[in-house]
């Protein structure tokens, strides 16, 4: 195994974790923004107002993507186990 070869794993590795996280972190940072600008605005300051919007907009992105999220997983998964079994050869 040669060192292009770890580089390559390394890199497509943390490409495919940044797009599988990626559509969760940017909801929570939608709804975490919004939800303080509401606060501010409003002088509300419950904890709940900020934990609950987060958990049902996470919830609705995993549902909405998260079939893509499997074919990438699933897509990356078959790539690693293809690289394995070419360095026994």
């Amino acid at each position: 195994m040669d060192s292009s070869l770890v580089l390559y794993l390394g890199r497509h590795t943390l490409e495919t974790a940044l797009m599988l996280a990626a559509p969760i972190l940017l909801t929570c940072l939608v709804v975490g923004v919004t939800v303080t600008l509401l606060q501010a605005v409003t002088s509300i300051r419950d904890m709940t107002l900020t934990i609950v919007p987060k958990l049902l907009a996470v919830g609705f992105v995993t549902l909405l993507f998260g079939g893509w999220m499997l074919e990438v997983l699933l897509k990356f998964t078959n790539d690693i186990f293809g690289c394995i079994q070419n360095i026994g050869h």
